[in-house]
């Protein structure tokens, strides 16, 4: 898979079949889209593009919007990377992209850069400035500039919408099991490993405090959680304690994590953190002592859980 961070760069002369959208998450009902996507472009001899933009419409448009996305953008890629597709191309959306009239935005992005042939989207799909534009007219303008328009089925855009939306519900009850059957993956959190206030290493239980960058990624409920996490091309598990430390009086949410059997240094490092169970809420003890015996069980729970994976 190519990937373009502007439409302007897209560089394959060759016809292509195109699907829009945002693809948060890109869980299962996203994925059957692009399944027909890929599909139809091996079919008519296409080559198969993903368009999609950021920032999320939503956080340029609304200044006060707080919308929390299930990706990252790289995240996001990195899955679509995935699916067989041949390009993703994430377009810059700023305030003067999104003043282009319906005519604009078919002209230049969707002939002149990306040479659509045929285009695969949703029913309820709006475009153009002030969004006043749909299906009906992206066929008509199709009829005009020699491309085919393929209709997703109201039932198909409910479904995704549906399970975008129970994901988003899951990750916020803390419901990591049904959040990655929907997704069709394990969720992540991915950020650098910095500086915290070592108080794992004093419980025995050193840890990597993880920074994530995008504010915009969804966190999910406070609470310790199993993990794994690929590092230097090895599979390591762990817990993780998201939350504020609230046995020492934590103020500031942290994401911690401390993996079994590794001795390692990860400050400065960029890693992956995968969820796949959650053990517990996070809770104030009333001594360290009480925390540290906690915190066993926490281990013993989840190697019991991790032996049974094997």
């Amino acid at each position: 898979m190519k990937l373009y961070n502007d439409a302007n760069t897209y560089t394959s002369s060759s016809p292509s079949v195109i699907t829009i959208g945002t693809f948060d998450g890109v869980h299962i009902g996203h994925k059957k889209i692009i399944e027909r996507l890929v599909e139809s472009a091996k079919r008519n001899d296409l080559e198969s593009v993903v368009l999609t933009f950021f920032p999320h419409p939503r956080m340029v448009l609304q200044q006060d919007s707080n919308i929390k996305l299930i990706n990252t953008i790289d995240e996001r890629s990195q899955i679509l990377k995935e699916t067989g597709l041949d390009h993703l191309v994430i377009h810059p959306f700023t305030k003067e992209f999104s003043r282009l009239t319906a005519g604009e935005y078919v002209q230049e992005m969707l002939i002149d850069n990306l040479n659509a042939r045929h285009i695969i989207i949703g029913y309820d799909h709006r475009f153009g400035r002030n969004r006043n534009s749909n299906i009906t007219d992206l066929a008509s303008y199709g009829i005009q500039n020699n491309f085919t328009v393929e209709e997703i089925s109201k039932q198909d855009i409910d479904n995704v919408a549906i399970s975008s939306t129970k994901i988003r519900q899951a990750l916020l009850e803390g419901d990591i099991t049904k959040a990655n059957t929907y997704l069709g993956y394990n969720f992540m959190l991915t950020g650098k490993v910095v500086k915290g206030k070592e108080l794992g290493r004093k419980l025995s239980y050193p840890t990597a405090n993880l920074h994530i960058q995008e504010t915009y990624k969804l966190i999910p409920k406070k609470g310790v959680y199993i993990v794994q996490s690929k590092i230097d091309n090895k599979l390591y598990f762990g817990m993780m304690n998201i939350g504020n430390n609230p046995t020492v009086n934590g103020t500031q949410q942290s994401i911690e994590t401390h993996f079994f059997d590794a001795d390692f240094n990860l400050y400065e490092k960029k890693i992956q953190i995968e969820l796949l169970k959650r053990i517990r809420d996070e809770k104030k003890f009333d001594s360290i002592e009480q925390l540290q015996e906690a915190m066993q069980q926490d281990e013993e729970l989840s190697r019991e859980y991790i032996n049974s994976l094997v």
